[in-house]
């Protein structure tokens, strides 16, 4: 991988590492988070509490062997005690150079950022809180600092999850809230304009090997893929490609990116939520709707419910103010939708030269058998 591009983060982020400057200001960034301190933490946290402090910090071991993701055990002083500021949070940061290659090139951790610091208060869904959110642009180096969910969720959600019909209707009124506050609210629409559309974010990602390594997981499927269709694996980039051009061309809002079953979880209400904002971009809501039946529910039951739950879907979105879609025009959109998001999963079986393991094999065969079954019985590669 030697791209300028590449280059570039791998300079900055050596830099980084010699001038080793301690975070000290909330403008500040720690390289690591044996790094951070009760003082930057208080600077972070602290800032609508006046007079409070943070004492004394610990932290967890890395969450799902992801040096990048950590918890954070608080005490503060009674200043802090009073404001109720939180005895924990949850941290997802661009600490080390494999992690920045991929969301910098993306544009994943500007992306989230954006998202927890300037979107995020404005919706109502069920999501993370965010309490601090920061990007260094030249560096890639980045934190978000969120609200703990582990006492107050009932489950986080895997491929063994089982999705009930309300289950999965739950995660289509959550798309239908942000999808139809953002087609509604001015504020919100200028917020979002920030964020890139999601054909500039799949660009980027051609500069860490998308088309290569989606290829290369595509053929390493064929295990788990329909025959049928993986005899057309010629046909998959460029059907890939039309999908994205296509998305450009539709009436934009929020959308969430990466709504893959691993990033949704069960709230203590029994609401599903969502989390993991980093490929957040303006596209059509298709993209999301489509990713998410197909990778949450089994091939048996989505095959029973899907057209069921698109009507569900554009039912609540005009219920929530987003434009109206006849059900044979959003069809061939859910249909065609099918194609880029099982691009995003092939990616992870045969990840780039460069690129981090990204996803437990298992999962990721799983995920790549329901959404490639699905394309298969929709024909989604005869779209006219």
């Amino acid at each position: 991988m030697t791209s300028p591009l590449i280059a570039k983060i791998q300079a900055a982020y050596q830099r980084e590492l010699q001038l080793n400057r301690e975070a000290i200001t909330a403008q500040d960034l720690p390289l690591s988070y044996e790094a951070i301190t009760d003082r930057w933490l208080t600077a972070v946290l602290c800032a609508e509490a006046p007079g409070a402090v943070v004492n004394a910090h610990r932290l967890s071991e890395p969450d799902n062997g992801s040096a990048n993701r950590r918890k954070i055990y608080l005490e503060y002083n009674q200043v802090g005690q009073a404001a109720g500021l939180p005895q924990a949070v949850f941290c997802k940061a661009t600490h080390d150079l494999a992690n920045r290659f991929v969301l910098g090139i993306s544009g994943g951790a500007r992306c989230e950022t954006l998202f927890y610091a300037d979107i995020r208060p404005w919706l109502d869904i069920e999501a993370p809180v965010g309490y601090f959110a920061s990007f260094n642009a030249e560096t890639i180096n980045s934190i978000v600092i969120l609200g703990d969910l582990s006492d107050t969720v009932q489950s986080f959600c895997d491929h063994k999850t089982v999705m009930t019909r309300q289950r999965v209707e739950s995660q289509l009124r959550q798309l239908a809230k942000f999808h139809g506050q953002c087609f509604k609210n001015a504020e919100l629409k200028n917020r979002i304009g920030q964020l890139p559309t999601f054909r500039e974010f799949f660009t980027n990602t051609l500069g860490f090997g998308m088309k290569e390594g989606s290829t290369a997981g595509f053929l390493a499927a064929d295990s788990v893929i329909p025959p049928r269709l993986y005899r057309r694996i010629d046909a998959i980039w460029p059907a890939t490609l039309a999908a994205i051009e296509n998305l450009d061309r539709l009436p934009h809002t929020l959308a969430h990116g990466d709504v893959h079953l691993k990033n949704w979880y069960v709230a203590g209400s029994g609401e599903m939520g969502l989390s993991d904002w980093q490929c957040a971009a303006r596209a059509h809501w298709g993209r999301d709707v489509a990713y998410t039946i197909s990778c949450a529910l089994s091939v048996e039951n989505r095959r029973a419910w899907e057209r069921d739950l698109l009507k569900y879907y554009l039912e609540q979105l005009a219920i929530h103010g987003g434009a109206t879609t006849d059900f044979n025009s959003a069809w061939n959109i859910y249909r065609q939708m099918l194609i880029p998001a099982l691009t995003w999963w092939t990616i992870t079986l045969r990840p780039s030269e460069g690129l981090p393991d990204m996803q437990p094999k298992d999962v990721t065969l799983d995920f790549i058998r329901r959404m490639s079954t699905a394309m298969d019985d929709l024909d989604s590669l005869d779209l006219d």
